[in-house]
């Protein structure tokens, strides 16, 4: 009898475990798996990468994910997981003759390898025990330059444990701020030099903290200028070429202070980067009238503008139809008082851009800059296909939209597309003619080859792709610009996209920036370093106290409108620590300590597994060519460090930096 009842207690027992725990599958295209992506281009459910068909030599898969170039997923699994399991190759739209490789890495170990798959290899089986794995990545490497590399996870699924789901990667890290705040004396924080055509409008803003009221006013302004004494607004037209040093002054009950402005009265604009707003990673598509006038009313309220945040840029999803005195790209229905509020944004001392395409229709399948019909019409066909108008057509109205916009006080052109240098100089040409100075920008993806030509003819040119929120895009977006460095300058600077801080709508909805808070940190200060334009992506009404404040380090602004207009170059990397330098207009260093950790050189070093380390770093002056005695200040923290020759030792947080500037001492 005990025998039997022991048995029948185990079966119990038995039946009991397999009840409270069962099993599930969960595909991953069932998930919203473009949160989960810290890749660069698209990632799709159901489908490749182009949101073509899965197939892999010749077989269709109805699940799975399609993924393009290098790309990572990462999965927060607790160990609620027990397998992963996929067929993984590359997909038959792909490239001829490019390596990929397929990884499953789970706690920082190599689950699953697949070693070199080309285009037409049979596709591989993963099968793995994923049992107790905390943090599990699923990464792809392929060349980083080339286009439809599209990849398969398909049929890929995990099996977990009860109701559990995967989860994105927890980003609780410490926000931490290192700035200190402005005092109420008045400080004048607007760029030392600033550039205009000779009798174009001119519009320049004293951007100055301090306790309101603050009363401006400037000395020696050139003939045709004035200054507003209550906002701080220079305007007029300036007709005759010449290099002007005005003196600002700002005033307030607890003091005064002044700067030297030099007023560059020639052929350049832009002769700093670009300073703003777009509102593409914050509302995208649902950009309206009212949350561009949100946003600028934000720039004044959270005190942006005061340390020189200019632009307030829509991108598209404005256009409507042609038509008007131009015959030119008309504000759709959103958009109700387009002039209005052109000029409600000027008087609050801000300027405005708007985004265009030589292209019959936008990304987002707006109204483009060309037609295959001579007066441009926009049909119901066209409008029901826009993907099959992104081609550039016969008809096109360079100088009609570039009047327009003039017309209406635009001061930035956002123009997108696949760039060629055809469509770049006729909208360069048509902008210089227009009677007013607005900034070109084109995007994206530049040609390297190139170069020259995009330095020559635009303000500021997009060196690569679409930028994500992770670490992988923004290493991938700014760490590699060093070849690009000798063709950016006084107005025509290395643009990088916009940047990933606050909530933005990257890949996904609106959500915080996957960057931890040290690669925040890296992101700003090398953005800076580069003389990238900075270009805030998010709502500026829902910035926390931490990501305002790295925006409004006046020391770290100072260093990216630095008049020489000299990008930064990485000029050594040791130990997984790169040092980029900029030699700023009076003869200091600005210096980045960028901790990235070996980032690329390993599987592993692709994905946050929560547990990297500080570093200890000797940083050696001498191995940057530079000798001699140096003061050096904490950029972030606005504190000098002491008076240091040959070295300084610092510590580095994981893809964090340490920015300087080093004072050469006499």
């Amino acid at each position: 009898m005990k025998r039997i009842a022991a048995r029948v207690l185990v079966f119990i027992l038995l039946n009991t475990s397999a009840v409270a725990q069962h099993i599930k599958n969960i595909w991953l295209d069932e998930l919203p798996i473009k949160s989960f992506s810290e890749g660069i281009p698209a990632v799709l459910p159901k489908t490749n990468a182009a949101g073509d068909s899965m197939k892999i030599t010749g077989v269709y898969y109805t699940h799975g994910v399609g993924v393009n170039s290098t790309s990572i997923l990462s999965f927060y699994l607790d160990g609620n997981a027990t397998e992963f399991s996929a067929i993984v190759g590359v997909d038959d739209k792909g490239v001829k003759n490019l390596p990929h490789k397929f990884y499953v890495i789970g706690d920082k170990k190599i689950l699953f390898e697949s070693g070199e798959m080309q285009l037409g290899d049979a596709a591989k089986t993963v099968k793995v025990d994923v049992s107790g794995i905390k943090r599990l990545g699923l990464l792809v490497l392929v060349d980083m330059e080339v286009n439809r590399t599209y990849s398969n996870w398909a049929n890929a699924k995990f099996l977990m444990k009860n109701d559990a789901l995967p989860q994105t990667l927890p980003n609780t890290d410490d926000k931490y701020i290192l700035t200190p705040g402005a005092d109420k004396n008045p400080k004048i924080n607007s760029a030392k030099i600033f550039g205009a055509r000779p009798g174009n409008p001119f519009l320049y803003t004293i951007a100055t903290t301090g306790e309101r009221p603050i009363s401006f006013s400037a000395t020696n302004l050139p003939s045709g200028l004035s200054v507003d004494e209550k906002t701080g607004i220079v305007s007029g037209k300036v007709s005759q070429k010449g290099t002007y040093k005005t003196i600002l002054k700002a005033k307030n009950s607890f003091g005064e202070t002044q700067k030297e402005l030099k007023i560059v009265i020639g052929d350049t604009i832009a002769l700093t980067p670009p300073i703003g707003w777009n509102g593409w990673n914050s509302w995208a598509r649902n950009i309206d009238q009212e949350k561009v006038i949100a946003s600028a009313d934000a720039m004044v309220k959270t005190g942006l503008s005061q340390h020189g945040w200019t632009y307030i840029n829509i991108d598209d999803a404005w256009q409507g139809k042609r038509g008007g005195m131009f015959n030119a790209i008309q504000p759709n229905e959103k958009f109700p008082g387009f002039k209005e509020m052109i000029d409600y944004i000027h008087g609050l001392g801000l300027k405005i851009g708007v985004y265009s395409t030589p292209m019959i229709t936008s990304y987002a399948g707006y109204n483009g800059g060309s037609s295959d019909f001579e007066d441009g019409r926009i049909t119901d066909s066209i409008i029901n296909n826009k993907r099959a108008f992104r081609y550039v057509g016969k008809y096109r109205f360079e100088e009609n939209d570039a009047k327009q916009m003039a017309a209406w006080g635009i001061d930035y052109l956002k123009y997108d597309w696949r760039i060629d240098v055809n469509s770049a100089e006729k909208m360069s040409v048509a902008l210089k003619n227009s009677g007013r100075d607005i900034v070109y920008s084109i995007s994206n993806s530049a040609p390297f080859a190139k170069a020259k030509d995009w330095a020559s003819l635009t303000n500021t040119f997009r060196t690569g792709p679409d930028i994500r929120d992770s670490w992988l895009s923004l290493y991938h977006s700014a760490f590699t610009l060093d070849k690009w460095a000798p063709y950016g300058g006084r107005g025509h600077w290395l643009d990088p996209d916009m940047m990933i801080l606050g909530n933005v709508t990257t890949g996904s909805a609106l959500h915080p920036t996957r960057l931890t808070p040290d690669e925040q940190y890296s992101h700003v200060s090398l953005f800076s370093l580069l003389s990238a334009p900075l270009l805030i992506g998010c709502p500026i009404e829902q910035l926390d106290a931490f990501t305002l404040n790295l925006l409004t380090n006046d020391e770290v602004i100072e260093i990216n409108q630095d008049p020489s207009g000299k990008p930064a170059r990485l000029v050594n990397e040791t130990n997984g620590v790169q040092i980029w330098l900029k030699h700023l207009e009076d003869g200091s260093y600005a210096v980045g300590l960028f901790n990235i950790a070996h980032f690329g050189q390993t599987p592993e070093s692709y994905i946050h597994w929560g547990d990297e380390k500080t570093v200890n770093y000797e940083f050696d002056f001498n191995k940057i060519g530079l000798q001699g005695k140096f003061r050096l200040r904490d950029v972030w923290k606005q504190k000098d460090i002491g008076i240091f020759s040959k070295s300084f030792s610092t510590a580095i947080k994981h893809h964090g930096v340490i920015l300087l500037r080093m004072f050469p001492v006499k």
